[in-house]
Protein backbone atom coordinates (compact mmCIF):
# COMPACT_ATOMS: atom_id res chain seq x y z
CA UNK A 1 0.00 0.00 0.00
CA UNK A 2 1.11 3.59 -0.67
CA UNK A 3 0.29 6.01 2.15
CA UNK A 4 0.75 9.79 1.89
CA UNK A 5 0.90 11.38 5.32
CA UNK A 6 0.02 15.09 5.29
CA UNK A 7 1.16 18.04 3.17
CA UNK A 8 1.86 20.03 6.34
CA UNK A 9 3.85 17.21 7.93
CA UNK A 10 6.54 15.24 6.08
CA UNK A 11 4.58 15.43 2.83
CA UNK A 12 5.90 12.01 1.88
CA UNK A 13 4.36 8.84 0.51
CA UNK A 14 5.59 5.56 1.99
CA UNK A 15 5.20 2.04 0.72
CA UNK A 16 3.79 0.11 3.66
CA UNK A 17 3.83 -3.67 4.16
CA UNK A 18 2.70 -5.89 7.05
CA UNK A 19 6.10 -6.97 8.35
CA UNK A 20 5.11 -10.63 8.47
CA UNK A 21 4.41 -10.58 4.70
CA UNK A 22 7.83 -9.30 3.66
CA UNK A 23 10.12 -11.47 1.57
CA UNK A 24 13.17 -10.87 -0.62
CA UNK A 25 10.98 -9.59 -3.47
CA UNK A 26 9.34 -7.05 -1.15
CA UNK A 27 12.73 -5.73 -0.03
CA UNK A 28 13.82 -5.42 -3.67
CA UNK A 29 10.53 -3.66 -4.49
CA UNK A 30 11.08 -1.06 -1.79
CA UNK A 31 14.71 -0.32 -2.54
CA UNK A 32 14.10 -0.14 -6.30
CA UNK A 33 10.68 1.53 -6.49
CA UNK A 34 10.73 3.60 -3.28
CA UNK A 35 14.38 4.29 -2.53
CA UNK A 36 14.02 5.55 1.02
CA UNK A 37 15.01 3.92 4.29
CA UNK A 38 13.48 0.49 4.95
CA UNK A 39 12.24 0.53 8.55
CA UNK A 40 10.11 -1.67 10.78
CA UNK A 41 7.63 0.12 13.02
CA UNK A 42 6.53 -1.69 16.18
CA UNK A 43 3.83 -0.69 18.64
CA UNK A 44 4.87 0.96 21.90
CA UNK A 45 4.06 -2.08 24.12
CA UNK A 46 6.17 -4.23 21.83
CA UNK A 47 9.09 -1.80 22.01
CA UNK A 48 8.73 -1.81 25.80
CA UNK A 49 8.88 -5.59 25.92
CA UNK A 50 11.89 -5.57 23.60
CA UNK A 51 13.56 -3.01 25.87
CA UNK A 52 14.09 -0.66 22.93
CA UNK A 53 14.72 3.00 23.70
CA UNK A 54 14.25 5.96 21.41
CA UNK A 55 17.64 6.23 19.72
CA UNK A 56 18.09 9.87 20.70
CA UNK A 57 17.67 8.90 24.36
CA UNK A 58 20.25 6.11 24.06
CA UNK A 59 22.97 8.24 22.45
CA UNK A 60 25.32 10.47 24.41
CA UNK A 61 26.84 12.66 21.74
CA UNK A 62 26.75 16.41 21.03
CA UNK A 63 25.27 15.74 17.58
CA UNK A 64 22.01 14.43 19.07
CA UNK A 65 19.23 16.91 18.30
CA UNK A 66 15.84 15.20 18.25
CA UNK A 67 13.69 18.16 17.26
CA UNK A 68 12.66 17.64 13.62
CA UNK A 69 10.73 20.39 11.87
CA UNK A 70 7.85 18.04 11.05
CA UNK A 71 7.19 16.60 14.54
CA UNK A 72 8.00 16.71 18.24
CA UNK A 73 10.54 13.89 17.96
CA UNK A 74 11.64 11.09 15.65
CA UNK A 75 10.50 7.48 16.12
CA UNK A 76 13.91 5.91 15.56
CA UNK A 77 15.05 3.18 17.93
CA UNK A 78 17.94 0.76 17.37
CA UNK A 79 18.97 -0.50 13.94
CA UNK A 80 19.23 -4.29 14.13
CA UNK A 81 20.11 -7.47 12.25
CA UNK A 82 18.78 -10.92 13.04
CA UNK A 83 21.61 -12.96 14.50
CA UNK A 84 21.35 -15.59 11.77
CA UNK A 85 22.07 -13.06 9.00
CA UNK A 86 25.55 -12.32 7.63
CA UNK A 87 26.19 -8.65 6.82
CA UNK A 88 22.49 -7.90 7.24
CA UNK A 89 22.13 -5.71 4.12
CA UNK A 90 21.20 -8.22 1.40
CA UNK A 91 17.57 -8.65 0.39
CA UNK A 92 17.53 -12.08 2.02
CA UNK A 93 19.15 -10.81 5.24
CA UNK A 94 16.84 -7.83 5.58
CA UNK A 95 13.78 -9.93 4.81
CA UNK A 96 14.85 -12.40 7.50
CA UNK A 97 15.30 -9.62 10.05
CA UNK A 98 11.93 -8.05 9.18
CA UNK A 99 9.99 -11.31 9.41
CA UNK A 100 11.68 -12.28 12.67
CA UNK A 101 10.80 -8.85 14.11
CA UNK A 102 7.18 -9.47 13.10
CA UNK A 103 7.24 -12.88 14.75
CA UNK A 104 8.69 -11.41 17.95
CA UNK A 105 6.08 -8.63 17.92
CA UNK A 106 3.32 -11.22 17.53
CA UNK A 107 4.75 -13.18 20.46
CA UNK A 108 4.65 -10.07 22.64
CA UNK A 109 1.12 -9.31 21.50
CA UNK A 110 0.03 -12.81 22.50
CA UNK A 111 1.90 -12.86 25.82
CA UNK A 112 3.36 -9.49 26.91
CA UNK A 113 5.05 -11.02 29.96
CA UNK A 114 6.61 -13.89 28.04
CA UNK A 115 9.18 -11.95 26.02
CA UNK A 116 11.79 -9.54 27.36
CA UNK A 117 14.96 -7.67 26.42
CA UNK A 118 17.10 -10.78 26.91
CA UNK A 119 14.94 -12.69 24.45
CA UNK A 120 15.27 -9.82 21.97
CA UNK A 121 19.05 -9.75 22.40
CA UNK A 122 19.21 -13.51 21.83
CA UNK A 123 17.55 -13.03 18.43
CA UNK A 124 18.84 -9.64 17.26
CA UNK A 125 22.06 -7.65 17.35
CA UNK A 126 22.74 -3.94 17.07
CA UNK A 127 23.92 -2.04 15.15
CA UNK A 128 22.31 -3.51 12.09
CA UNK A 129 20.67 -2.68 8.78
CA UNK A 130 16.97 -2.62 9.63
CA UNK A 131 15.92 0.48 11.54
CA UNK A 132 13.28 -0.14 14.18
CA UNK A 133 10.75 2.64 14.76
CA UNK A 134 8.88 2.97 18.03
CA UNK A 135 5.19 3.83 17.76
CA UNK A 136 3.68 6.53 19.93
CA UNK A 137 2.19 5.30 23.20
CA UNK A 138 -1.15 6.90 22.28
CA UNK A 139 -1.12 5.74 18.68
CA UNK A 140 -2.82 8.09 16.23
CA UNK A 141 -4.05 10.20 19.15
CA UNK A 142 -0.45 11.06 19.96
CA UNK A 143 1.20 11.16 16.54
CA UNK A 144 0.11 10.82 12.93
CA UNK A 145 3.30 9.72 11.21
CA UNK A 146 3.69 6.74 8.88
CA UNK A 147 4.75 4.72 11.93
CA UNK A 148 1.39 5.19 13.63
CA UNK A 149 -0.65 5.07 10.42
CA UNK A 150 0.87 1.72 9.51
CA UNK A 151 0.45 0.28 12.99
CA UNK A 152 -3.18 1.42 13.12
CA UNK A 153 -3.83 -0.38 9.85
CA UNK A 154 -2.19 -3.53 11.21
CA UNK A 155 -4.36 -3.36 14.32
CA UNK A 156 -7.49 -2.86 12.20
CA UNK A 157 -6.90 -6.14 10.36
CA UNK A 158 -5.66 -8.01 13.46
CA UNK A 159 -2.13 -8.38 12.07
CA UNK A 160 1.07 -8.46 14.11
CA UNK A 161 1.92 -5.00 15.54
CA UNK A 162 4.83 -4.55 13.15
CA UNK A 163 4.84 -2.87 9.73
CA UNK A 164 7.50 -1.96 7.19
CA UNK A 165 7.60 1.59 5.86
CA UNK A 166 9.82 3.02 3.13
CA UNK A 167 9.71 6.56 1.72
CA UNK A 168 9.13 7.01 -2.02
CA UNK A 169 11.66 9.30 -3.69
CA UNK A 170 11.63 10.93 -7.12
CA UNK A 171 14.42 9.51 -9.31
CA UNK A 172 14.85 12.77 -11.23
CA UNK A 173 14.84 15.31 -8.39
CA UNK A 174 15.84 13.21 -5.40
CA UNK A 175 13.00 14.84 -3.45
CA UNK A 176 9.94 13.12 -2.01
CA UNK A 177 7.74 11.71 -4.75
CA UNK A 178 4.73 13.97 -5.25
CA UNK A 179 1.33 12.64 -4.16
CA UNK A 180 0.12 12.78 -7.76
CA UNK A 181 3.07 10.72 -9.01
CA UNK A 182 2.74 8.30 -6.10
CA UNK A 183 -0.95 7.83 -6.89
CA UNK A 184 -0.14 7.24 -10.56
CA UNK A 185 2.52 4.68 -9.58
CA UNK A 186 0.11 2.91 -7.26
CA UNK A 187 -2.57 2.75 -9.95
CA UNK A 188 -0.07 1.38 -12.47
CA UNK A 189 1.09 -1.31 -10.04
CA UNK A 190 -2.40 -2.14 -8.74
CA UNK A 191 -1.46 -0.98 -5.24
CA UNK A 192 -3.92 0.99 -3.07
CA UNK A 193 -3.04 4.68 -2.58
CA UNK A 194 -4.40 6.25 0.59
CA UNK A 195 -4.27 9.71 2.11
CA UNK A 196 -3.26 9.83 5.77
CA UNK A 197 -6.19 12.09 6.59
CA UNK A 198 -8.62 9.50 5.24
CA UNK A 199 -6.93 6.78 7.27
CA UNK A 200 -7.12 8.81 10.46
CA UNK A 201 -10.79 9.49 9.87
CA UNK A 202 -11.50 5.83 9.19
CA UNK A 203 -9.35 4.25 11.90
CA UNK A 204 -9.96 6.55 14.87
Amino acid sequence: MCVHDFADREGETDIVYPAAAVDEAAIAHMRNDAGGLICVAVADPVAEAFGLPFLADALDHPAVDDDPDYDDRSSFSLPVNHRETFTGITDADRARTVVELADAAAAVDADPAGYGPEDFAAEFRAPGHVHVLRGDREGLDGRTGHTELGLAMAEAVDAAPAVVVCEMLDDETGAALSPADAATYADRRGIPYVEGSDLVETLE
